[in-house]
């Protein structure tokens, strides 16, 4: 296995890792930014209130995005053990 073998898995593993989570992190990140806006206008100051929609959210996102996101893993590791042979030389 050649160094450039290592690093175009390294490169499209890292991809892929950002491909898949960037869903539930914008998910998170709009919930929380709305709830933020909610809190300065209405001046409410309470930490916690910003967990429970935030989780509910994730994990709806989940239940919605996981399928595609396991098949994506699925589909990038069967590929990498696939062409494991031109690896091995």
């Amino acid at each position: 296995m050649r160094i450039d073998d290592v690093v175009t898995i390294a490169s499209e593993a890292l991809f892929l890792v950002i491909k898949v989570s960037a869903p539930i992190l914008l998910i998170s990140l709009i919930i929380g930014l709305v709830i933020s806006i909610f809190q300065t206008v209405t001046s409410i100051q309470e930490q916690t209130l910003t967990f429970v929609p935030k989780i509910i959210a994730v994990f709806l996102g989940l239940m919605i995005l996981g399928n595609w996101m396991l098949s994506e893993l699925t589909g990038f590791m069967t590929r990498l053990w696939s062409d494991f042979s031109i690896y091995a030389r």
